[in-house]
């Protein structure tokens, strides 16, 4: 039985980001349909579709299009496609290989919401899918595909924009993205008020992922109910998933949003490298609570991820083998938050910085038992204190690591060294791990 797919049917096909290879594919037929309907019956099967926000939180899609105020404008539609969560990549090859099927996702939704500007934010490093989507954008003005009529046939003026941002982590935040593409500092919002009532220059503003929009058409041209049908539970539709490190074929794969993670790793992927064992998958991206190898065993969809203890968040599934320093790993996830952090939130600024420190302390053979319970004490303060998710994001990991592997933690201390040695990155254990020195306090 072949797959349903969606998102990814014509990547690899040649000149498959311009404009007449995307409409000889049947290309913005689901916006000449969506032109036909009642912008409420496109809202009403996106609901139907059981749509979630690919992005990381797994909101309802439909349901958050109905929280704009109805008698405000103007409105905006922002589309996230900054992608700066670790083991994330995804969105960029969305935008590489097929922009014109992001492109008509955003025409129906602005359609559909009474929306006349949006606005794709896309991450500052990848300036070649910049580029790729604004060349796209300019086929798609010059073509009267937007502009003042959408398709040449419809008076409803419609521009879209690429905004680039500068490299910060923190601008995936809805908020502190809506901050940067007003031209400020990217500080995250008090909330409420939320996006959809107060959002760009304080107008009702939608927010959504670019792999969510991107299944706008097909839902339109097929269904609500036949996308949903392709998931499971309150998940519809396929899904991207981005798996990287020690697998045989890293990569992006489309599956149904309910396929399995030890599938997915063991078979699509080839298993791992030299016949190893599995350790440990974060399955939704670094801030993602880690699950161990003899857990993997479960479906992908959202709930049950949650129900696992963990997050499907943006689909970046990141794999270690037995020969991994579970330590030295959370090393560097925590070193990334600490960068990262805004400063903003005391909690935040110093806990991230905080936990470094420890987690680096004990990976060195330089730690304490008391390091260990005080790494747990303050990871446990800073999630839920402050303004924005990045504090829980850094908290997580470290929380979940301690739970699932503390035994490596006491291990580091106990025998005042790294026990995987300089290899504990990776495919090859260390035959005489070096002992670290130890300091006295």
């Amino acid at each position: 039985m072949s797959e349903t797919l969606i998102l990814t049917k014509r990547w690899g096909q040649p000149n498959s980001a311009k404009l007449a290879g995307y409409r000889a594919d049947g290309g913005y037929s689901a916006l000449d349909k969506a032109l036909g309907m009642e912008p409420a019956a496109i809202v009403d099967e996106v609901k139907k579709s059981n749509l979630r926000g690919r992005g990381g939180a797994g909101f309802a899609t439909g349901l958050k299009w109905t929280f704009l105020p109805k008698d405000v404008r103007p409105r905006y539609l922002t589309i996230n496609a900054d992608e700066s969560e670790p083991g994330t990549f995804k969105d960029r090859y969305i935008i590489e290989h097929d922009p014109h099927q992001l492109i008509e996702g955003i025409a129906i939704t602005c359609y559909a919401l009474d929306i006349h500007a949006a606005y794709v934010y896309i991450r500052g490093e990848f300036p070649k899918q910049a580029r790729i989507l604004d060349e796209a954008i300019q086929e798609a003005r010059a073509a009267g595909v937007i502009g003042p009529r959408l398709l040449g046939k419809k008076d409803f003026d419609l521009d879209i924009h690429v905004h680039r941002g500068a490299g910060a982590y923190i601008c995936g935040e809805e908020s502190a993205l809506l901050e940067s593409l007003e031209g400020k500092k990217g500080y995250p919002r008090l909330k409420p008020p939320f996006p959809a009532v107060v959002g760009l220059w304080g107008k009702p503003t939608i927010i959504n992922n670019v792999e969510t929009i991107a299944n706008i058409p097909w839902i339109v041209s097929n269904g609500g109910e036949a996308f949903a049908a392709l998931g499971s539970g309150k998940t519809g539709g396929t899904r991207l998933f981005g798996v990287s490190g020690h697998v045989n074929r890293p990569g992006v794969f489309e599956k149904p949003a309910a396929y399995n993670l030890k599938k997915l790793i063991m078979e699509d992927c080839g298993g791992i490298p030299g016949g190893r064992k599995v350790k440990a998958v974060i399955p939704g991206g670094s801030s993602s609570p880690v699950l161990r190898g003899d857990e993997i065993d479960i479906s992908l969809e959202v709930d049950a991820v949650k129900a696992a203890g963990s997050m499907s968040g943006s689909g970046g599934i990141i794999v270690f083998d037995e020969s991994t320093c579970m330590v030295r790993a959370l090393a560097r996830i925590a070193k990334f938050y600490a960068e990262e952090s805004c400063g903003q939130c005391t909690p935040c600024r110093e806990g991230t910085s905080w936990m470094e420190g420890i987690i680096e302390k004990i990976e060195h053979g330089h730690g304490t038992r008391g390091d260990v319970e005080k790494l747990e004490q303050v990871a446990g303060a800073i999630g839920g204190n402050t303004i924005c998710a990045l504090g829980d994001a850094a908290s997580m990991p470290v929380q979940s690591f301690l739970k699932k592997f503390k035994d490596e933690f006491i291990r580091h201390v106990e025998e005042r060294r790294c026990p995987f040695g300089e290899h504990g990155w990776g495919l090859e254990q260390a035959s005489r791990p070096a002992v670290v020195g130890a300091v006295k306090y």
